[in-house]
């Protein structure tokens, strides 16, 4: 009998054994699935990951969900100084309430008078709550005023789900902003090069004021340093938004702009987003404004093709199997057209989502257009697959 029950024993110990063993090569499995796809093991509440010109959305997580960001508001503070300032060497005196501000600091002083330009660096390289007072309360009067202006610049670039409250990011109900939203401004900001060379400085001197020595700043982004072709832009923590970051990267003429919001490693996980988003798309050309576009079947009286022309090129950040999902759709309407006028449009397409549209121009003169069967004709429509090689 006690033989019967060490047997069982023993042969329910070696199912157990079976079934552990069976569980964990599943588990490790399914761990080294979800890494394949670094969206997937993102610890961010909100995650998103654009290439800067087209905007396309490369990664995401949450991108939409109205979040706290903390100092990275700086980003929407910094673009409206700079957008709304005529003079960005003018020495100010520093208002009085930018003195002693929670959080971050440079350390202003009572009727200290400093540049304008010099108190964008400690915004965005110290990300000094007072330096975001001080220029709120110059460009927009109050702190309400000045957030009033921020909200326009979100909404100018379609930032749609955010709000502003205040310059800094100090925790407010009603300051927040989506992955999304602040990676699209971010985008638009890089934009400006005043904005894009003070975000990429590694260190800089705020020369002496009247109040204060030199003051030495050095960078708090530390992907600067660590991360190719890294460009900023701007770190941010309080207890309620978490650690946040708006990074960027700039590889063979495309920038890829990564958002993180409350993400516990977010140098880490930032910096293999961005590497993931060179691995696996590439930019492409898809339209040339200096290549001709015709119609082979479009004939004048003198039998000569038309010659249309876009005043733009188009890039696209592709995988490599996408290529041969683009089609160009145009669309041209040549009635009482001269040369140089708008006679139609280009709409590009990946599968069946449009991700451009582009005006179209004549570029020779049109007398009389007639088709190779000699008939008068006003609208032409066509479509091609592009060439990858073309």
């Amino acid at each position: 009998m006690k033989t019967k029950i060490i047997r069982r024993s023993l042969l329910l110990l070696s199912l157990l054994m079976l079934c552990f063993l069976s569980i964990s090569n599943f588990c490790l499995q399914s761990i080294e699935s979800v890494s394949a796809n670094c969206t997937s093991i993102s610890s961010a509440k909100g995650m998103c990951v654009i290439e800067k010109e087209s905007g396309r959305v490369l990664y995401s997580k949450n991108k939409d969900q109205k979040l706290p960001m903390a100092s990275t508001t700086k980003v929407a503070t910094a673009i409206t100084v700079i957008e709304n300032c005529d003079n960005l060497d003018e020495t100010i005196v520093v208002n009085e309430k930018a003195i002693g501000v929670e959080g971050t600091s440079i350390y202003l002083r009572k009727d200290e008078e400093i540049k304008i330009i010099d108190l964008l660096y400690g915004l965005m390289l110290r990300s000094g709550n007072d330096s975001a007072t001080a220029l709120a309360y110059h460009i927009g009067g109050s702190i309400e005023g000045f957030a009033d202006m921020m909200n326009e610049t979100a909404k100018k670039v379609g930032a749609n789900n955010s709000n502003f409250v205040n310059p800094h990011g100090l925790d407010d109900p009603n300051h927040y902003t989506t992955a999304y939203d602040l990676s699209k401004i971010t985008a638009y900001a890089l934009n400006n090069p005043i904005f894009a060379k003070i975000v990429s400085s590694k260190n800089y001197v705020i020369e002496e004021t009247n109040k204060s020595e030199k003051r030495y700043l050095t960078n708090k982004n530390r992907l600067l340093s660590s991360l190719e072709g890294c460009c900023g832009v701007k770190t941010g923590f309080t207890s309620k938004a978490g650690r946040c970051l708006v990074s960027a990267s700039e590889r063979n003429d495309c920038t890829v702009v990564c958002v993180v919001l409350n993400c516990g490693p977010m140098f880490e996980e930032s910096s293999n987003l961005i590497n993931s988003a060179f691995d696996k798309f590439e930019l492409k050309k898809i339209i040339d404004k200096d290549k001709e576009i015709y119609n082979e079947y479009i004939l004048s009286d003198k039998e000569s093709k038309l010659f249309l022309y876009t005043d733009e090129d188009f890039h696209y950040p592709l995988q490599s199997n996408e290529f041969k999902d683009i089609k160009i759709n145009y669309s041209v309407d040549l009635k009482d057209a001269k040369s140089g006028d708008e006679v139609g449009k280009i709409d590009i397409f990946l599968k069946n989502d449009l991700i451009k549209s582009l005006k179209l121009y004549t570029m020779n003169k049109i007398d009389k257009l007639l088709d190779s069967k000699t008939l008068q004709i006003e609208e032409i429509l066509w479509e091609e697959n592009i060439d990858e090689d073309q």
